[in-house]
């Protein structure tokens, strides 16, 4: 076992501590990687606040980048020193929907109780998300990483392991849109964002962004976004429709509030889907009439990590990105370190933050 820090959520609802934790080494089809940039997810706040409950002690994080420094027994393809991404997405390459091109479906559960982390005296130490990266270094399956450029900075990589993936893999892999189609993002936050950029590269032809904020409608137009709507006014999807001249024919939601989940549908033309992205609180509900569903041939379609096979999506994005095709620079608000962690964890609660990275080394 190995000393590092990271941050220990004790309690939800509770600030995160820093302190010393053991970390074993890699054990079969494993990789340590000691992490130099670790962005915030609004999914790792949720965590901690107990909205999906949980084990404690914990510690979260889950958008992280570095360098490999040790590798199990049967790894393949990854070597000491490779930089990587890593992602929560787990994948054990044998269940059916692994089988099917699905791994963010993967059906081999993962106890994170018995994961490769403890506290200094030994006892439990949740590793959440399969990750933990909120802290000095990780150990995660090698199913979780991916290679990068060895000339790519770590805090723009970082951002590639959920909130990229998510929104554009949304668009591209979820909704499958086609070039010419019409897309409604619902939320221009970090994900949404990554959803109007997938909507941008994938064709649409009309991309109507929805938020409650002036300000993120106007960030929404530099990511590419043709409309901004205010969620603010009567009937938003009225004024998105009037934009798009009918309804759209896809509508990622990128937020967990039940509002946007509950008028979604509204803004979508005749055999339409929502792309359920956001996720609420749970026990949070919604309620539609499904006539409408079956009358006018939509649906509605959950969204997990953007359905990525992150092997295949992140170096297209990476390639992307280099092309000056995809935006990630813009997308950081602001980098800090391990031990403010809690002051960028009340920065991005605020809503003004596309992405806090902590910065590790």
């Amino acid at each position: 076992m190995q000393t590092i820090k990271a941050a220990v959520c004790h309690a939800f609802g509770e600030p995160f501590v820093i302190e010393d934790v053991h970390l074993r080494g890699p054990e079969q089809g494993e990789v340590q990687i000691d992490l130099e940039a670790v962005a915030i997810c609004h999914s790792d706040i949720v965590y901690a606040e107990g909205g999906w409950g949980g084990s404690l002690p914990a510690v979260y994080g889950h958008e992280a980048a570095g360098r490999v420094s040790s590798v199990g027994a049967g790894v393949t393809g990854i070597s000491k020193g490779d930089p990587v991404i890593v992602t929560l997405i787990r994948a054990c390459g044998q269940c059916p929907s692994c089988g099917g091109g699905k791994p963010t479906s993967c059906e081999t559960p993962y106890d994170g109780d018995h994961g490769p982390l403890k506290t200094v005296d030994g006892g439990k130490l949740h590793q959440a998300m399969a990750c933990g990266a909120f802290a000095e270094k990780v150990v995660v399956d090698q199913s979780q990483v991916v290679k990068i450029p060895s000339d790519m900075a770590m805090d723009i990589a970082s951002l590639l392991a959920c909130g990229v993936i998510t929104g554009v893999g949304a668009v591209v892999n979820a909704a499958a849109l086609r070039a010419g189609q019409d897309v409604v993002v619902i939320g221009a936050g970090g994900v949404g964002l990554n959803a109007i950029q997938g909507a941008r590269i994938a064709g649409a032809r009309r991309i109507v962004a929805v938020d409650m904020s002036e300000d993120k409608l106007d960030t929404a137009i530099e990511f590419g976004a043709t409309d901004g709507v205010l969620a603010t006014t009567d009937k938003p999807w009225q004024d998105a429709k009037k934009a798009m001249g009918r309804g759209a024919d896809a509508v990622i939601v990128t937020v967990g509030a039940i509002p946007a989940y509950d008028q979604a549908p509204r803004y979508l033309a005749g055999g339409g889907r929502v792309i359920m992205v956001g996720m609420p609180h749970s026990g949070a509900t919604s309620t539609y009439e499904p006539v409408n569903f079956a009358a006018a041939g939509q649906g509605m379609i959950g969204s997990k990590m953007g359905d990525t096979v992150i092997k295949r999506d992140i170096p297209w994005m990476i390639d992307l990105y280099g092309q000056g095709r995809l935006k990630l620079d813009e997308l950081i608000s602001n980098r800090w370190s391990l031990e403010q962690i809690n002051e960028a964890i009340a920065d991005t609660k605020s809503g003004s933050a596309r992405r806090n990275v902590i910065l590790l080394k």
